[in-house]
């Protein structure tokens, strides 16, 4: 029988190796450019951008990462006010020290969900009964992690033209999984029941009338609507990227397509008030409207990518590529690499115990003697494992933790239907 000839290997020329090798050099942080736009009903919607928000490393400046926020309130603006003021703060408190940077970006995902519940337990002391919404990014080089409890969201447009949403949407109307969580720990959930007539509007949560599964704040409505946020985290090629970040006002009057198209090939911050504009113009300003645009560039000199993928997007792909007039453009566009986007972790469970004890094996990823939430310190056998089985778990990987305070540790019995909520 002939044998079929494996197909012959592409040859790239040494010299497009030798400035892969140098653009990978020098490819090691992007530039990070934010614009944003709000228009203001409410006065309940707040941001947070900050392009150096802190260092992986204290006083090295190349190990510097950026955070955008957003903070959508209802019922007053008090939640959203303390989310933006302590958030990153608990965050920055629950990353242990001397950490690599692999282990720190791994980290992230759990110390993400620390501090939204820490931050929520500090606030509902305060008695306050507003709640807030809050989408929240971690730009580390070109890495992507996004935090987020209810209907604010995020997307992604890569260099290419493929979306990617990393957020979730915790409208009880978009979400079943959620309402059946919900009703599991004891709430009700339906519409809003006139005397005499129909049910009208979304789905909400009864007692309270929320339409959120997930916020920061909102005592009154019970603790089976938790502040533990989806987080997704993901890796951009060398080609960039565009994030949109925005409040309802934003997405409930304009599809994720048609954000994109208004604003593809301006800068952040014109591309960011088109959004709002063109959100406002149907209807006029109904609710606070917000909307963050972060791009995120490759260096000045970097080589071009591929060629776009899809027709229509060709203006987005210019901004994250520079225009070369050197004969080696068309060799380098030859043989580049695919622009791809990789997805590192994601995870959405509501579960607090799955979300701070799973898949993280090293002792040195917690501080072994503190609570995994609040970070108060612990004496010996005081704290309350997050395993079912400690000393199983012991001979495993050499400790029972990571632990919890005995506040932390009702609360979390709590939001995952344990105990019955208390009530408002």
């Amino acid at each position: 029988m002939a044998m079929t000839a494996a197909p012959a290997p592409v040859t790239v020329p040494l010299g497009v190796l030798l400035r892969r090798e140098v653009t990978s050099e020098r490819m090691e942080r992007p530039d990070v450019l934010c614009g944003e736009a709000a228009r203001s009903r409410k006065g309940e919607d707040f941001t947070l951008l900050l392009a150096e928000a802190g260092e992986r490393v204290a006083g090295d400046p190349s190990t510097s990462f950026s955070v955008f926020a957003l903070f959508d309130g209802h019922n007053g603006s008090g939640a959203a006010m303390y989310a933006k003021d302590n958030l990153l703060n608990n965050l920055l408190r629950a990353i242990p020290s001397g950490l690599s940077r692999e282990e720190w970006l791994a980290v992230l995902p759990r110390v993400l969900v620390a501090a939204f519940v820490k931050t929520d337990k500090d606030f509902q002391a305060v008695a306050e009964t507003s709640g807030t919404t809050v989408t929240f990014v971690i730009i580390d080089e070109w890495v992507v992690t996004v935090a987020s409890v209810g209907d604010s969201r995020c997307i992604l447009e890569s260099a290419d033209g493929s979306v990617y949403h990393l957020s979730a949407d915790h409208r009880f109307d978009s979400n079943q999984d959620e309402v059946q969580r919900v009703t599991a720990c004891g709430s009700k959930v339906g519409k809003l029941n006139l005397v005499g007539g129909p049910q009208v509007g979304p789905l909400r949560c009864w007692p309270g009338g929320l339409c959120l599964s997930r916020s920061i704040g909102d005592m009154d409505v019970g603790e089976c609507i938790i502040p533990v946020p989806h987080v997704k985290q993901v890796k951009l090629s060398n080609a960039g990227g565009r994030i949109i970040i925005a409040s309802d006002g934003v997405w409930d009057d304009l599809a994720f397509e048609m954000a994109l198209e208004c604003s593809r090939g301006f800068p952040s911050d014109v591309a960011a008030n088109r959004i709002v504009n063109e959100a406002i113009q149907p209807r006029g300003l109904r609710d606070d409207t917000t909307c963050i645009v972060v791009d995120i560039l490759p260096p000045e000199k970097l080589a071009p990518g591929p060629p776009t993928k899809r027709q229509g997007k060709i203006v987005f792909n210019n901004m994250f590529r520079r225009k070369h007039p050197d004969v080696s453009f068309k060799l380098d566009r030859e043989y580049a690499e695919p622009d791809e986007v990789e997805e590192i972790f994601e995870d959405g469970s509501a579960m607090i115990s799955k979300r701070l004890a799973a898949g993280y094996a090293l002792q040195s990823m917690f501080k072994p003697f503190s609570c995994a939430v609040c970070q108060v310190q612990l004496k010996a056998g005081q704290g309350v494992s997050l395993h079912s089985n400690p000393l199983q778990h012991e001979k495993l990987q050499g400790w029972q933790g990571p632990f919890l305070c005995q506040s932390c540790n009702e609360k979390k019995d709590a939001m995952e239907g344990k105990r019955p909520p208390t009530d408002s």
